[in-house]
């Protein structure tokens, strides 16, 4: 508690020194605990002409060597090295630190939207995402196909809750409306996956006008009440209606995407799988995007801002929120016809409140708007507890940990959308 109330401290050099006693006392077991599981995960699979390396790898015998001296030296070493590296870098720019002026501290998200650092890193994620079914089992390759899914779903909420500000809890009643589609139109009418995806769409937008109508006038928690009691309709009338959604027992025995002309086994099917939502994760961020810079996207940021000025300015205000429902539901419904089509079967129980509160963790965590925000959040969020599993009965306690970390020290989320700025030149007046 005592160290905690010094990270205030005014002197700069004394509060970099408690942040780091009091991160290193945090993260000391948590080094550990990974050291732990990376010995355990790790040893196994050495093969035998590589045993010779074993005395270099933590197992639980080499941390029970460890002391807080070594520790403390390694604090201090990289404390020493960042002060370095920020006079240096100062002295380069011929410019003071941060801390010794008063200027605006620039955002390090904002360093990713200029070309020489934004263009390497996408040639690197690009492939790294096309050869991750060449690299990896396919236990992996499900894993980030779930992890992808995720990511339509989050870039899909934001437009609700990060550009145009409508907090929605029941986003996840338009995932199963496209997900009982397929599931539906594919057992009573053999109908295949790629008649049923554009379908899938339009009856999630269907459904998100059929949501916007009544909550037109609403907003805050009132509004989320709302969506929140309309994602458990959705939900009690899919596990209480037999005659229609088999009820509980869930809909099996649905088919996977075919790929004309040829045979897919089941391994096959998953990378084919992978692709396709690899193309649909690329054609999201396209339109997402261009939503953005659009006439429409410029009203939703308005009417997040500030509604009454946003009306008063001669925005249809209820135009304005039936579109963001209605595109925001498309992609749901467009990604519940994927997941249909991945599990090969669909049941309530898929399709929770729990759902809805991790598609918002990962808009918000992302941060509000920013498209690179959530994709990041949605591939860290899903895929965290599915590398935690070596952690057992611990792993969403760390997880839980890591969201209360994130939402004490970026608030903004991890990558902040950067406010557009607009300049005229005064010559061409």
């Amino acid at each position: 508690m005592i160290l905690t109330l010094c990270l205030f401290h005014k002197h700069h050099i004394l509060r970099k020194i408690l942040s780091g006693i009091w991160l290193l006392f945090i993260g000391t077991p948590v080094v550990m605990l990974l050291a732990q599981a990376a010995g355990k995960i790790l040893l196994p699979k050495i093969p035998a002409a590589l045993h010779f390396l074993t005395p270099f790898i933590i197992t639980i015998e080499h941390i029970q060597f460890w002391n807080w001296i070594r520790i403390l030296w390694v604090a201090l070493a990289c404390y020493l090295l960042y002060s370095s590296l920020q006079t240096y870098l100062a002295s380069k720019r011929n410019i003071m630190p941060d801390h010794l002026t008063n200027e605006p501290k620039i955002r390090w998200s904002q360093y990713l939207y200029k070309r020489p650092v934004y263009l390497p890193l996408l040639t690197f994620c690009s492939t790294f995402f096309l050869l991750f079914p060449h690299l990896f089992s396919t236990y992996q390759v499900n894993i980030m196909i779930s992890a992808l899914m995720y990511v339509v779903l989050g870039l899909g909420l934001n437009i609700v809750v990060g550009v145009a500000g409508l907090l929605d809890l029941g986003y996840v009643a338009f995932y199963a409306v496209g997900a009982y589609s397929y599931a539906l139109l594919n057992m009573h009418f053999d109908l295949g996956f790629w008649v049923v995806l554009p379908i899938g769409g339009i009856l999630g937008a269907f459904f998100g006008i059929l949501l916007g109508i009544p909550v037109l006038r609403l907003r805050g928690d009132y509004l989320a009440i709302v969506t929140l009691g309309f994602g458990e309709i959705i939900r009690l009338v899919l596990e209480n209606w037999n005659d229609f959604s088999q009820g509980p027992s869930g809909i099996s025995n649905i088919d996977r995407p075919p790929l004309p002309g040829v045979d897919l086994s089941l391994e096959g099917s998953i990378v084919y799988m992978y692709y396709l939502t690899i193309v649909m994760v690329i054609f999201t961020i396209f339109v997402v995007n261009r939503l953005q810079d659009s006439r429409i996207g410029r009203a939703w940021f308005a009417l997040r801002e500030d509604e009454i000025a946003c009306q008063a300015m001669g925005i249809d205000k209820m135009k304005t929120k039936l579109t963001a429902f209605a595109l925001g539901a498309t992609w749901a419904g467009m990604v519940g016809v994927l997941f249909a089509a991945k599990t090969t079967f669909v049941n309530p129980a898929s399709f929770t409140f729990l759902e809805s509160a991790i598609i918002l963790c990962i808009v918000v965590l992302g941060g509000m708007g920013s498209i690179v925000g959530v994709i990041i959040s949605a591939l860290v969020l899903i895929l965290m507890p599915e590398y935690l599993r070596a952690f057992s009965d611990y792993r969403m306690l760390v997880f839980g940990a890591v969201l209360v970390i994130m939402m004490v020290f970026k608030p903004r989320g991890l990558i902040s959308s950067v406010r557009r700025t607009y300049t005229i030149n005064d010559e061409t007046l």
